[in-house]
């Protein structure tokens, strides 16, 4: 016997519908953005945006243009790339440091990593016996 599966229904409230076409009229996200984003129809979204947004009215048509989606992708791999350059140089500070402390271990022929391990002291205690 085949069960049927009933199709659920999303239920949005206005002031949510409202706060998407506010990311959306604000240049957040693009249309298709706010879809994967937040799992909504684009169809959906486009009668969001005729119902609920002060610029854009039912007579009008709704066009993306491919700049402002582009644009934003610059950005982002703009700062993917400065990212990297951060992580870069602090794993070159990071082997700079690693190869001072094996020639500092080879000079005084005592091994820092392993030494580092150990108890931090209290500062100069005074032991009284």
């Amino acid at each position: 016997m085949k069960r049927k599966r009933l199709q659920t229904r999303k239920v949005y409230s206005e002031d949510f519908k409202r706060a998407r076409i506010k990311e959306y009229e604000n240049g957040e996200f693009s249309i298709i953005e706010l879809s994967k984003l937040y799992n909504i129809s684009r169809s959906s979204l486009y009668i969001w945006i005729y119902e609920y947004s002060t610029y854009n009215k039912k007579s009008l048509k709704v066009v993306e243009m491919k700049d402002s989606g582009q644009q934003k992708v610059k950005e982002l791999q703009n700062r993917i790339n400065s990212l990297e350059r951060v992580v870069g140089q602090k794993q070159l500070q990071i082997d700079y440091l690693e190869t001072i402390i094996e020639i500092a271990g080879k000079e005084y022929s005592i091994d820092i990593k392993k030494n580092s391990s150990m108890k931090q002291s209290n500062g100069s205690e005074i032991k009284r016996k």
